[in-house]
């Protein structure tokens, strides 16, 4: 990211271009706001804009025009009083000054009024127009951070919105009167949005029309670009967050994927964390969203980040300043997770607003430093023309998939105000799984296809599950799948009723078990335990549901001696239900004994990891494809580590290697399945296995 128009100054332009070129850089991403082109109504001020392209033309650099149409003109907010978006209070949102930018006109107007969204479209004609022919074009970035505020919008326009997605949804009011609990609608004008949090059918409705809504708007934006630019690519980036803001925020990263040509992440460790699975755990949801195209960290860090409530009580080390080596990390790590590229969110600091000094590689003046030698090394690296082969492989697939279900989150904030118990229950499965080197990547319900049951499948908090998931559930299992699941599953179903029995929706058959007793008692679930039948003790949490076998068997047991899990065959596959949720246990505790549960239970499905390492400090990744075969060792710790390799016998041995990152004589083949590496601290070796 290098101009949002306030940043950087104009004198410098000339000479970042000709840095960042000598450095090795390739492409810049900047924000073409609204706000700052249409100056008055169909006066267009390019100027600043035109000269970027220029520059980048002048100097081998492709450039990502980032529409922002999300920052509207004053004039626009004053004529179009009626389109500011209104928030839950009934209170308007007014122009403000972005802390990304230092202009005005954010977050935008509401584009469910047509008087808004043909402004907003004639500005992305006129921005289409203008640079698709231009040589310094290289593709449209159509939303910046995929997702929208949690309390907006309830403007009259959007309430119609709703108005006509309940009408094609249920068909008339008597249907929708009786599954919202409100009969006595007489016209459709009676409707309004909901402005409180509930568990019931109209807070879950309401929910998923804000994601529909916001993706039509994509998906028109999408359209006028492509129509008017057949030619060069369109992505996107959201901010890895389906696992905990996709029902509050719409930050859907499958939905959003599903518009553009290639789709990419922001993420950096001084807000989210240091904990090495976090990064990864983004771009593996990410690569899945992404369904196979290609996808890139649109915004990493490579400087500090000062005076922001993420880093505030944070030690230095834990991303907050960032070092030379915790770049190199970072990079190696995303590349390791798929990504095909990276960019920084800063080439260099803004000078202006809270997040003034951040991010950036290069000084506050444009100048060099320790970190953009870093940058620049990666960059030369990753595109010298003998490492293509490498970036024509991609991580093979995963050990065990982690089922994203959309409802389950949509029910956990309806009734909770919050996603934590959704999101940390998949970030505790991940992270389980990760602990011991086994790579489990996410699969979202959509894609669980009957014809492909290789892989097994966890199930995290599946405390509300409609038919349609568990029909797809069911028949998954009985063509041969293997499926885990965690306690509650479809305990409520659509419109957010309880089931009369446990596991809801005919899940019993499935599970072979049905359910004795429940406790909703998170609170006091804190130290559940249940121990299984070859004596380890992991931790459960959140719900404790006690289960009696019908055509399953018990294999654990609680501490009190009820069945805890149960193991049952169904068609072809097999099952096993567990009744609390060790996802959430492991998150609070990372208790060994839940560690090595994990890894038990991938052995119980009967497949095996692809790598394993000698010292699960380190991260193994196998990439696979055209350009050969891959072994990514990843250090993120502040030691230089020495580990043995081992391939699973799943894949075919191999006769030598070659380093492609890292010391070569770091590197030592054993036989044909292993090999030995020294790995400096918060570095990686990337080895081709030939």
């Amino acid at each position: 990211m290098y101009f949002r128009k306030s940043n950087p100054p104009a004198a410098d332009w000339e000479r970042d271009y000709g840095v960042a070129a000598e450095d090795g850089h390739n492409v810049f991403r900047h924000w073409f706001m609204w706000s700052a082109v249409e100056v008055a109504p169909g006066v267009f001020d390019w100027g600043d804009y035109d000269r970027q392209l220029e520059l980048a033309a002048a100097n081998g650099i492709s450039t990502i025009i980032a529409e922002m149409m999300t920052s509207a003109p004053e004039w626009a907010f004053a004529r179009l009083a009626h389109a500011r978006f209104e928030r839950r209070d009934g209170s308007r949102v007014e122009s403000q000054i972005s802390g990304s930018s230092a202009v005005g006109g954010f977050p935008g107007l509401c584009l469910d009024n047509d008087d808004a969204r043909e402004l907003a479209g004639n500005f992305l004609t006129e921005l289409v127009t203008r640079y698709r022919d231009h040589p310094g074009t290289g593709g449209y970035d159509i939303w910046n951070e995929c997702g929208y505020a949690e309390d907006t919008c309830y403007c009259p326009a959007t309430a119609g919105k709703f108005r006509v997605w309940l009408r094609a949804r249920y068909g008339d009011l008597a249907t929708l009167g009786r599954v919202w609990g409100r009969h006595s609608y007489s016209e459709w004008d009676d409707i309004v949005p909901p402005r409180t949090l509930a568990p019931f059918a109209e807070v879950l409705d309401w929910l998923s029309f804000r994601q529909d809504n916001a993706y039509e708007l994509m998906a028109w934006r999408a359209g006028i670009v492509r129509s008017l630019d057949p030619h060069h690519k369109l992505t996107a980036h959201g901010v890895a967050g389906s696992l905990t803001h996709a029902a509050p925020r719409g930050t859907d990263d499958w939905k959003a994927a599903s518009h553009v040509d290639t789709y990419g992440l922001t993420w950096g460790s001084s807000r989210h964390g240091d904990e090495p699975w976090k990064q990864l755990h983004a771009m593996d949801m990410v690569r899945a969203a992404s369904r196979g195209k290609p996808f890139w960290h649109a915004e990493a860090y490579a400087g500090p980040l000062w005076m922001q409530p993420q880093v505030i009580g944070k030690p230095r080390d834990e991303g907050r300043i960032a070092s030379v080596e915790d770049i190199r990390y970072w990079n190696l790590a995303s590349f390791a997770g798929g990504a095909s590229g990276v960019f920084y969110l800063r080439w260099r600091p803004l000078l202006d607003g809270p997040l003034f000094g951040a991010f950036g590689a290069y000084g506050m003046d444009g100048s060099r430093t320790d970190r953009s030698q870093m940058v620049s090394q990666i960059a030369a690296w990753a595109t010298a023309p003998e490492q293509q082969p490498l970036w024509n492989s991609q991580p093979a697939p995963a050990d065990i998939h982690i089922l994203y279900v959309p409802e389950t989150q949509l029910f956990t904030y309806a009734q909770q105000h919050s996603t934590d118990h959704h999101a940390h229950a998949l970030q505790g499965t991940y992270q389980a799984f990760f602990d011991s080197n086994i790579h489990a990547d996410f699969l979202h319900i959509d894609d669980l296809d009957p014809t492909h049951t290789d892989i097994p499948v966890y199930l995290p908090y599946p405390i509300m599950l409609n038919h349609t998931t568990t029909t797809k559930l069911t028949n998954w299992v009985r063509a041969g799948g293997t499926l885990i699941s965690e306690g509650c599953p479809a305990y409520f179903t659509d419109h957010a009723k309880a089931n009369t029995t446990q596991p809801g929706n005919n899940l019993h058959h499935l599970f072979g078990a049905t359910q004795t007793d429940v406790e909703f008692t998170p609170d006091i679930l804190t130290n559940l335990t249940f121990t299984t039948h070859d004596n380890i003790t992991p931790h459960g949490a959140c719900f404790k549901q006690t289960l009696q076998p019908t055509t399953g068997t018990t294999t654990a047991h609680y501490q009190d001696h009820t069945p805890a899990t149960i193991d049952n065959t169904h068609g072809k596959g097999k099952t096993r239900l567990i009744g609390t949720h060790p996802s959430l246990g492991y998150h609070q505790h990372h208790h060994p004994h839940t560690t090595t549960y994990y890894t038990h239970l991938l052995h119980w499905t009967g497949r095996r990891q692809h790598v394993r390492v000698s010292d699960n400090r380190v991260t193994a990744r196998l990439h696979e494809g055209d350009g050969g075969r891959y072994l990514w060792l990843l250090n993120p710790s502040r030691l230089p580590l020495q580990v043995s390799a081992t391939l699973s016998t799943r894949w075919k041995p191999f006769a030598d290697i070659d380093v492609r990152w890292g010391d070569k004589d770091s590197v030592t083949l054993v036989d044909g399945r292993s090999l030995d590496a020294d790995i400096p601290a918060r570095d990686a070796i990337v080895v081709r296995l030939l």
